[in-house]
């Protein structure tokens, strides 16, 4: 486990009041409105959204380390970091609610959701818990600014498993408050909605933005 994986994972435990917001009302409606209520269909569910976060990140990865191999790989990793520095630093200002730029972006996402949403809405009403998984991979790609800041991370990964992972541990740290929304639990709810949690965790995300343009700055003037 790479300390990116570790610094994603964190950043999902923090941000997941936000995916709670973004998903959470889909995940209750899927146990909800199933006529046999069962715990394996929020299981499924995230499953399938960690899958297609996992894949997401392993493509973008992978697609720009082929293309860094074509080019100065140091200087155009650089410029690409201090871009997912910058995106970091916007996350944390969203997260804790002192400028909203972000939603910029989830804009601009919906352009293509408006083309793969229709897939998603085919399998509902569920008619076997079995169809969470593909639900739960198709609304992964749902427009949200959070997923779109851990993917510029991931585009600066360096190689298309180390993207995936990057995804993946960060779809990990959504896990838990997801999977409690599911089954109708709310501490954790409470919990990541604080304000003084929120702004702890986006205070963190900031440093390591911070730190992660410092680095990119350097590196960026060392290729000069």
């Amino acid at each position: 486990m790479t300390p990116d994986w570790i610094g994603a994972f964190v950043v999902g435990l923090i941000g997941a009041g936000h995916c709670m917001g973004m998903c959470g009302g889909i995940a209750s409606l899927l146990s909800i409105g199933n006529s046999k209520p069962s715990p394996v269909i929020p299981l499924l569910y995230n499953l399938g959204r960690l899958l297609s976060y996992a894949v997401i990140g392993g493509v973008i990865g992978g697609a720009i380390s082929s293309i860094g191999q074509l080019s100065d790989f140091n200087a155009l990793l650089g410029w690409l970091r201090l871009f997912a520095a910058g995106f970091m630093i916007v996350l944390g200002l969203y997260i804790g609610k002192w400028w909203f730029g972000l939603l910029f972006f989830e804009k601009v996402g919906q352009k293509l959701w408006r083309y793969i949403s229709p897939l998603g809405k085919s399998f509902l009403p569920l008619k076997h818990p079995s169809h969470a998984l593909p639900f739960g991979f198709i609304w992964g790609w749902l427009p949200c600014g959070l997923v779109y800041s851990m993917l510029t991370w991931a585009a600066v990964s360096g190689s298309w498993y180390n993207g995936a992972g990057i995804m993946l541990a960060f779809g990990l740290g959504t896990l838990p408050a997801m999977i409690t929304v599911g089954m109708g639990a709310n501490f954790l709810k409470k919990l990541q909605q604080a304000d003084l949690f929120r702004q702890f965790g986006a205070i963190l995300i900031l440093i390591y933005g911070f730190y992660t343009g410092y680095m990119a700055l350097q590196l960026i003037i060392y290729t000069v």
